[in-house]
């Protein structure tokens, strides 16, 4: 294993800021996952210290197969983390709204154009990723649709779902997208969580990158073969909204099975305890996303449903 900088910049009143990656084997660039771009993306940079121990111990094993090389960068965004805030500390800007960057622009764009000139000529790009709200996803993985995607191989993942996205104007500042666009296979993974550490999840997570790599002929491995991956597109989800705002009492988690008039939640007046909303399933269908939240506002996306069955 080589740790090496990927990209950094003096900082005038605190350290230096630097993205470190973790390097292992040689050879063509095969491989890069990347982790953390967000300051609340402690399960994201979790999983990958759990996958730089494991290919720690495969490199050691001689395990690793020649000819190939692979990169975990945990966090791209050691600043934000370090004061607990999701986005760029002084102008809340997102860096993985900034690809492929500009090296002449601002502090954002600067990092995304570091960063990607290090990753871009990768053959396949992993992302552990995170939704825009807080909440619980049934394990996944990502793919935006740019004409470039290759579901065959996101199936080697093993993972429950293969979610292929259309990409909206704003998504094509994404790492995803743009690895797409430079013509790398690229790949977003969503464990359970978030802001609070999942190992079971995590541990799910790395098992998939590892198998995944295992069937490319890059490392030998032997793990959980996984499960035989249902392929949904994003616009075919249900979302389940709130028409109240009040107190979220679940009933259900991602991942769990529903029927038709099951009940998901009751929403609760927050001074009468009263139920004001009853929120039941559309049809049979997985929980693919639970929102995480005490409150419950108007309009909130509680739930989404994927039509169908495990």
């Amino acid at each position: 294993m080589k740790e090496t900088i990927i990209y950094s910049f003096k900082g005038l009143y605190r350290d230096d800021f630097r993205v470190k990656g973790y390097e292992f084997g040689s050879g063509e660039k095969s491989v890069c996952i990347l982790g953390s771009m967000r300051g609340n993306e402690y399960q994201q940079i979790y999983s990958c210290s759990l996958l730089v121990k494991k290919l720690k111990k495969l490199e050691v094993e001689a395990k690793i197969k020649d000819g190939h090389t692979l990169m975990v960068i945990p966090c791209c965004n050691p600043y934000s983390v370090n004061i607990k805030k999701r986005f760029w500390s002084i102008d809340n800007t997102d860096i993985n709204r900034m690809f492929p960057g500009y090296d002449k622009g601002e502090t954002t764009q600067r990092i995304a154009a570091g960063i990607f000139e290090k990753i871009k000529d990768y053959k396949y790009g992993i992302q552990f990723a995170s939704f825009y709200m807080p909440g619980h996803f049934v394990p996944q993985i990502r793919m935006m649709k740019t004409g470039n995607e290759n579901v065959e191989l996101a199936k080697k993942f093993g993972l429950p779902f293969v979610v292929l996205h259309n990409p909206r104007p704003f998504d094509t500042t994404t790492l995803n997208y743009n690895w797409q666009i430079w013509e790398t296979d690229a790949f977003s993974i969503y464990t359970s969580s978030t802001e609070k550490i999942d190992k079971i999840s995590a541990r799910q997570g790395v098992n998939a990158i590892l198998t995944f790599l295992a069937k490319e002929g890059i490392i030998e491995y032997q793990g959980f073969a996984g499960f035989s991956s249902k392929v949904v597109e994003s616009d075919k989800f249900i979302s389940i909204r709130a028409n109240v705002a009040g107190i979220l009492d679940p009933m259900v988690k991602a991942g769990d099975n529903v029927m038709q008039g099951q009940v998901l939640a009751y929403i609760i007046d927050p001074y009468t305890a009263e139920i004001i909303q009853t929120i039941t399933a559309t049809t049979d269908a997985v929980v693919a996303f639970e929102y995480d939240s005490p409150m419950a506002y108007k309009n909130t996306a509680l739930f989404k449903l994927i039509p169908g069955g495990w």
